[in-house]
């Protein structure tokens, strides 16, 4: 595909998908051929934006497309994609990447019937301080996470789990490099019939222990995690992109010193980068930064996780 434009497409320009569409359209090597609604005013509201086509059926996309990003609800995450990648389209999904592991397993098994790539929006992945931690990130033995935020009027057909926490557990998995051996967690409905508030306990095969949060019902938005390793200490502020390290060892006169501060973090638009990788990963046929495989791993972690919580609704 070297010297040509990709025919990508946008399903769903809804909250986030409006957003796929205003990068996508911006890209030098990028051509937006159409964008997909159920709803035909929006579709063409945000397809006279960037000067496309607008459909409101995904099955009236053209049939040349080479890549598509998914962003609708949840529930018609496995219709859409799964006829997509049969189409023989690249697809990004938006996380989670469908509503069961099965779900999950039948578009992995599709995309690799079809020699599509599959990849799924974990979006902190790409966050300019998750980037910039990493580097500092050597053996952590508990890590604490915090993602809260107001009441939505958007996501509210699946649990706080899946909508705002699974962020951190995809981030979780790709940090620590270990699997889940213990899983201690307690969910409230507290203002829907699915669990808005969730704490959860994590113990990893090497010993690591983490404890999230996750709410939408909370006063304020937090978007945070914090790293604790030997002699060493750090803390990502996903929503600032910031980041702090501080680090122990010998002061001037022989003592132990704290030392540390912020890192450099070159601020950059998360949604942008992912979507740029997965642009890169089609054109030059490699696997996407967050895969299939690594997105079923985040699902089927979050719902081991919202099956421990049943007892307690």
């Amino acid at each position: 595909m070297a010297g040509t434009r990709l025919r990508v497409a946008v399903v769903g320009v809804g909250h986030l998908g409006r957003h796929h569409a205003r990068l996508l359209a911006a890209m030098p090597n990028v051509e937006l051929v159409a964008v997909a609604d159920t709803d035909p005013a929006r579709a063409a509201e945000i397809a006279a934006v960037h000067q496309t086509t607008a459909v409101h059926d995904w099955r009236s996309l053209p049939g040349d497309l080479d890549a598509v990003t998914v962003a609708v609800p949840t529930e018609a995450h496995v219709a859409v994609a799964l006829g997509l990648i049969e189409r023989g389209a690249h697809v990004l999904v938006e996380k989670p990447l469908a509503r069961s592991v099965a779900e999950a397993d039948a578009l992995i098994a599709a995309a690799a019937a079809r020699h599509v790539h599959l990849a799924v929006g974990h979006t902190e992945r790409f966050n300019p301080a998750v980037t910039a931690a990493r580097a500092h990130l050597t053996q952590p033995r508990f890590i604490e996470a915090h993602r809260l935020g107001t009441f939505p009027e958007r996501s509210l057909d699946i649990d706080v789990v899946f909508d705002l926490m699974i962020h951190d557990l995809d981030l979780l998995l790709s940090i620590v490099g270990e699997p889940v051996v213990s899983v201690e967690a307690v969910g409230v409905p507290v203002l829907t019939p699915r669990i808005d508030i969730a704490n959860v306990r994590l113990r990893f095969a090497g010993g690591c222990i983490a404890n999230l949060t996750a709410s939408r019902i909370s006063r304020d938005r937090v978007r945070k995690i914090r790293f604790f390793q030997p002699q060493s200490y750090l803390s990502i502020d996903y929503a600032a992109q910031e980041v702090e390290h501080w680090t122990l060892g010998p002061g001037p006169a022989g003592t132990p010193a704290i030392t540390g501060g912020k890192l450099d973090v070159p601020r950059d638009e998360p949604l942008k980068r992912e979507l740029e990788d997965f642009v890169t990963a089609v054109r030059d046929e490699r696997a996407p930064a967050v895969t299939g495989d690594q997105g079923r791993a985040a699902l089927a972690l979050a719902a081991e996780i919202v099956e421990r919580m049943e007892h307690v609704r």
